[in-house]
Protein backbone atom coordinates (compact mmCIF):
# COMPACT_ATOMS: atom_id res chain seq x y z
CA UNK A 1 0.00 0.00 0.00
CA UNK A 2 0.94 3.65 -0.44
CA UNK A 3 2.18 4.62 3.04
CA UNK A 4 1.36 8.28 2.39
CA UNK A 5 -2.25 7.34 1.68
CA UNK A 6 -2.34 5.13 4.77
CA UNK A 7 -1.02 7.97 6.95
CA UNK A 8 -3.61 10.34 5.48
CA UNK A 9 -6.31 7.84 6.40
CA UNK A 10 -4.88 7.53 9.91
CA UNK A 11 -5.23 11.30 10.42
CA UNK A 12 -8.84 11.30 9.18
CA UNK A 13 -9.64 8.21 11.24
CA UNK A 14 -8.15 9.69 14.40
CA UNK A 15 -10.15 12.90 13.97
CA UNK A 16 -13.36 10.89 13.62
CA UNK A 17 -12.62 8.69 16.64
CA UNK A 18 -11.97 11.80 18.73
CA UNK A 19 -15.55 12.96 18.10
CA UNK A 20 -17.70 11.97 21.12
CA UNK A 21 -20.63 9.70 20.43
CA UNK A 22 -22.24 6.47 21.59
CA UNK A 23 -18.82 4.75 21.79
CA UNK A 24 -17.52 7.43 24.13
CA UNK A 25 -20.65 7.20 26.27
CA UNK A 26 -20.23 3.45 26.57
CA UNK A 27 -16.50 3.73 27.38
CA UNK A 28 -17.30 6.25 30.13
CA UNK A 29 -19.93 3.92 31.61
CA UNK A 30 -17.44 1.05 31.54
CA UNK A 31 -14.80 3.22 33.19
CA UNK A 32 -16.92 3.50 36.32
CA UNK A 33 -17.15 -0.27 36.78
CA UNK A 34 -14.50 -2.60 38.11
CA UNK A 35 -12.66 -4.38 35.28
CA UNK A 36 -15.25 -3.41 32.67
CA UNK A 37 -13.09 -1.19 30.44
CA UNK A 38 -11.24 -4.01 28.68
CA UNK A 39 -14.28 -6.18 27.83
CA UNK A 40 -16.34 -3.15 26.78
CA UNK A 41 -13.63 -1.97 24.39
CA UNK A 42 -12.99 -5.49 23.08
CA UNK A 43 -16.70 -5.74 22.26
CA UNK A 44 -16.68 -2.44 20.36
CA UNK A 45 -13.53 -3.37 18.46
CA UNK A 46 -15.02 -6.72 17.47
CA UNK A 47 -18.01 -4.81 16.12
CA UNK A 48 -15.77 -2.61 14.00
CA UNK A 49 -13.81 -5.66 12.85
CA UNK A 50 -17.06 -7.26 11.70
CA UNK A 51 -17.99 -4.12 9.73
CA UNK A 52 -14.49 -3.98 8.19
CA UNK A 53 -14.74 -7.58 6.99
CA UNK A 54 -18.26 -6.99 5.66
CA UNK A 55 -17.10 -3.95 3.68
CA UNK A 56 -13.93 -5.71 2.46
CA UNK A 57 -15.99 -8.65 1.25
CA UNK A 58 -18.27 -6.34 -0.73
CA UNK A 59 -21.33 -7.22 1.35
CA UNK A 60 -21.52 -3.72 2.79
CA UNK A 61 -22.10 -2.13 -0.61
CA UNK A 62 -24.85 -4.66 -1.30
CA UNK A 63 -26.55 -3.88 2.02
CA UNK A 64 -26.27 -0.13 1.45
CA UNK A 65 -27.80 -0.50 -2.02
CA UNK A 66 -30.91 -2.14 -0.58
CA UNK A 67 -32.96 0.57 1.20
CA UNK A 68 -35.15 -1.96 3.03
CA UNK A 69 -32.16 -3.79 4.50
CA UNK A 70 -30.45 -0.57 5.55
CA UNK A 71 -33.69 0.73 7.07
CA UNK A 72 -34.14 -2.48 9.04
CA UNK A 73 -30.54 -2.29 10.25
CA UNK A 74 -31.07 1.32 11.31
CA UNK A 75 -34.18 0.47 13.31
CA UNK A 76 -32.43 -2.44 15.01
CA UNK A 77 -29.36 -0.36 15.83
CA UNK A 78 -31.39 2.64 17.02
CA UNK A 79 -33.66 0.40 19.08
CA UNK A 80 -30.66 -1.22 20.72
CA UNK A 81 -29.10 2.16 21.54
CA UNK A 82 -32.44 3.40 22.89
CA UNK A 83 -32.82 0.34 25.12
CA UNK A 84 -29.25 0.65 26.39
CA UNK A 85 -29.54 4.42 26.95
CA UNK A 86 -32.79 4.11 28.89
CA UNK A 87 -31.21 1.42 31.05
CA UNK A 88 -28.22 3.64 31.84
CA UNK A 89 -30.50 6.62 32.48
CA UNK A 90 -32.73 4.66 34.86
CA UNK A 91 -29.80 3.08 36.69
CA UNK A 92 -26.73 5.27 36.08
CA UNK A 93 -23.41 3.54 36.70
CA UNK A 94 -21.34 4.64 39.64
CA UNK A 95 -17.86 3.70 40.89
CA UNK A 96 -18.02 0.03 41.95
CA UNK A 97 -15.74 -2.73 43.10
CA UNK A 98 -16.31 -6.43 42.67
CA UNK A 99 -19.07 -7.96 40.57
CA UNK A 100 -16.54 -9.38 38.11
CA UNK A 101 -18.27 -12.61 37.18
CA UNK A 102 -17.67 -14.13 33.78
CA UNK A 103 -21.27 -13.43 32.82
CA UNK A 104 -20.89 -9.74 33.58
CA UNK A 105 -17.67 -9.59 31.58
CA UNK A 106 -19.32 -11.26 28.60
CA UNK A 107 -22.28 -8.88 28.91
CA UNK A 108 -19.94 -5.90 28.52
CA UNK A 109 -18.41 -7.53 25.42
CA UNK A 110 -21.81 -8.27 23.87
CA UNK A 111 -23.16 -4.78 24.56
CA UNK A 112 -19.97 -3.24 23.14
CA UNK A 113 -20.33 -5.32 19.99
CA UNK A 114 -23.89 -4.09 19.63
CA UNK A 115 -22.87 -0.45 20.09
CA UNK A 116 -20.50 -0.54 17.10
CA UNK A 117 -21.53 -3.59 15.09
CA UNK A 118 -25.21 -2.58 14.85
CA UNK A 119 -24.44 1.04 14.07
CA UNK A 120 -25.62 1.75 10.48
CA UNK A 121 -23.73 5.06 10.54
CA UNK A 122 -20.48 3.15 11.05
CA UNK A 123 -21.27 0.88 8.11
CA UNK A 124 -22.05 3.82 5.83
CA UNK A 125 -18.97 5.68 7.08
CA UNK A 126 -16.73 2.73 6.27
CA UNK A 127 -18.39 2.34 2.86
CA UNK A 128 -17.90 6.02 2.03
CA UNK A 129 -14.48 6.55 3.60
CA UNK A 130 -12.35 3.44 3.12
CA UNK A 131 -12.59 3.16 -0.70
CA UNK A 132 -11.41 6.77 -1.10
CA UNK A 133 -7.99 5.79 0.26
CA UNK A 134 -7.54 2.71 -1.93
CA UNK A 135 -5.78 2.41 -5.28
CA UNK A 136 -6.39 -0.15 -7.99
CA UNK A 137 -2.74 0.24 -9.01
CA UNK A 138 -1.50 -0.88 -5.58
CA UNK A 139 0.12 -4.29 -5.17
CA UNK A 140 -2.43 -5.15 -2.49
CA UNK A 141 -5.96 -6.20 -3.44
CA UNK A 142 -8.85 -3.81 -2.75
CA UNK A 143 -10.07 -6.11 0.01
CA UNK A 144 -6.58 -6.17 1.54
CA UNK A 145 -6.29 -2.38 1.46
CA UNK A 146 -9.73 -1.93 3.04
CA UNK A 147 -8.91 -4.49 5.73
CA UNK A 148 -5.62 -2.74 6.53
CA UNK A 149 -7.35 0.62 6.92
CA UNK A 150 -10.08 -0.98 8.98
CA UNK A 151 -7.38 -2.29 11.32
CA UNK A 152 -5.92 1.23 11.57
CA UNK A 153 -9.37 2.47 12.55
CA UNK A 154 -9.68 -0.30 15.14
CA UNK A 155 -6.29 0.58 16.67
CA UNK A 156 -7.30 4.25 16.89
CA UNK A 157 -10.58 3.28 18.52
CA UNK A 158 -8.85 0.99 20.99
CA UNK A 159 -6.36 3.64 22.12
CA UNK A 160 -8.84 6.52 22.36
CA UNK A 161 -11.63 4.56 24.03
CA UNK A 162 -9.19 3.05 26.53
CA UNK A 163 -8.01 6.54 27.47
CA UNK A 164 -11.62 7.73 27.74
CA UNK A 165 -12.53 4.83 30.02
CA UNK A 166 -9.40 5.13 32.16
CA UNK A 167 -9.84 8.89 32.36
CA UNK A 168 -13.45 8.52 33.48
CA UNK A 169 -12.38 5.99 36.09
CA UNK A 170 -9.56 8.17 37.43
CA UNK A 171 -11.64 11.36 37.58
CA UNK A 172 -14.97 9.95 38.76
CA UNK A 173 -13.99 7.04 41.01
CA UNK A 174 -13.91 9.20 44.15
CA UNK A 175 -16.89 11.34 43.11
CA UNK A 176 -19.99 9.10 43.25
CA UNK A 177 -22.51 11.91 42.72
CA UNK A 178 -20.60 13.35 39.76
CA UNK A 179 -20.16 9.85 38.36
CA UNK A 180 -23.92 9.29 38.37
CA UNK A 181 -24.51 12.63 36.66
CA UNK A 182 -21.99 11.70 33.98
CA UNK A 183 -23.61 8.27 33.73
CA UNK A 184 -27.00 9.88 33.10
CA UNK A 185 -25.43 12.14 30.47
CA UNK A 186 -23.97 9.06 28.79
CA UNK A 187 -27.39 7.41 28.75
CA UNK A 188 -28.96 10.60 27.41
CA UNK A 189 -26.35 10.74 24.62
CA UNK A 190 -27.24 7.20 23.56
CA UNK A 191 -30.95 8.06 23.54
CA UNK A 192 -30.39 11.24 21.51
CA UNK A 193 -28.31 9.36 18.92
CA UNK A 194 -31.01 6.67 18.71
CA UNK A 195 -33.74 9.28 18.22
CA UNK A 196 -31.73 10.99 15.46
CA UNK A 197 -31.24 7.66 13.68
CA UNK A 198 -34.96 6.92 13.89
CA UNK A 199 -35.93 10.44 12.80
CA UNK A 200 -33.75 10.15 9.70
CA UNK A 201 -35.68 7.04 8.70
CA UNK A 202 -39.17 8.20 9.67
CA UNK A 203 -38.97 11.69 8.09
CA UNK A 204 -38.87 10.44 4.46
CA UNK A 205 -41.78 8.08 5.16
CA UNK A 206 -43.89 10.89 6.60
CA UNK A 207 -42.93 13.20 3.72
CA UNK A 208 -43.98 10.57 1.22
Amino acid sequence: MDMGMLMAFWVVSFALVMTPGADWAYAISAGMQERAIAPAIVGMLLGYLAITLVVAAGVGALVASEPAVLTALTFVGAGYLLWLGVGVLMDPPGPQDGNDSEGTTMAWVVRGFGISGLNPKALLLFLALLPQFTSRAASWSMAGQITAMGLVQIVNCGVVYALVGIGARAVLRTRPKTARVVGRLSGTAMIVIAVILLAEQVAPMVGA
